[in-house]
């Protein structure tokens, strides 16, 4: 997984075993699918990384609602965990010297490199690009923050960078914007009314 770090595989091994036991919140939710309004630009950020790392913005042409099973939502809730503790949560300003660069991260980064980084990984361990989607959002707070929507057959679930539980998107409070559409990764659909969207510029990196 390149920059994805040595000794993942372990790491989530021995996570494995431990949220073994632990009750799967979001298997028993219910949840809804956003609605779409039509193409959107992607952000800035991540044009450029598909341009530094295509093989990373394939598209597959599908479009599939992921049907959940009991070890699934184990994989997906080891997964956001284990990348939320890994990744210290660092500015790209501090980082890199700039407002917006999107990157796997090593040992530090922004909401966009988490959730780049939790793709990657539930990709390798065999979940479809298609239902993996990076997703712009407003938060409680007004500002711009990234997260990965998980699309399921039960609906859409959100992985984000600041809790290690899985809400559905209703539940998170925060209010969509945009998504990678499902087809093809490289382009971008609006998740909300156009006056939502216009009055918004890029994201914020929390």
């Amino acid at each position: 997984m390149g920059r994805v770090g040595k000794g993942v595989a372990a790491i989530l091994g021995c996570m494995l075993a431990l949220f073994a036991g632990l009750p799967a919140d979001a298997a028993a939710a219910k949840s809804s699918s956003a609605r779409e309004y039509g193409d959107t630009l992607p952000p800035i950020g991540f044009v450029e990384f598909c341009q530094r790392n295509p093989e990373d913005c394939q598209a597959s042409g599908k479009r599939r609602k992921l049907a959940m099973t009991e070890e699934k939502w184990l994989l997906v809730r080891m997964v956001n965990a284990f990348v939320n503790g890994a990744i210290a949560p660092v500015t790209d300003e501090t980082l890199y010297g700039t407002p917006e660069y999107w990157t796997l991260p090593a040992d530090a980064g922004d909401c966009e490199d988490l959730v780049l980084m939790k793709k990657k990984i539930l990709q390798s361990k065999g979940l479809p690009a298609d239902a993996l989607r990076i997703t712009v959002v407003l938060d409680e707070h007004g500002e711009g923050h990234a997260v990965l929507t998980l699309v399921t057959s039960g609906g859409d679930f959100i992985l984000d960078n600041r809790r290690n539980e899985i809400r559905s998107a209703a539940a998170t409070g925060y209010t969509l914007l945009k998504r990678q559409s499902a087809a093809d990764p490289r382009k971008w659909v609006s998740l909300a009314p156009a006056r939502t969207l216009s009055a918004v510029n890029g994201t914020a990196s929390k």
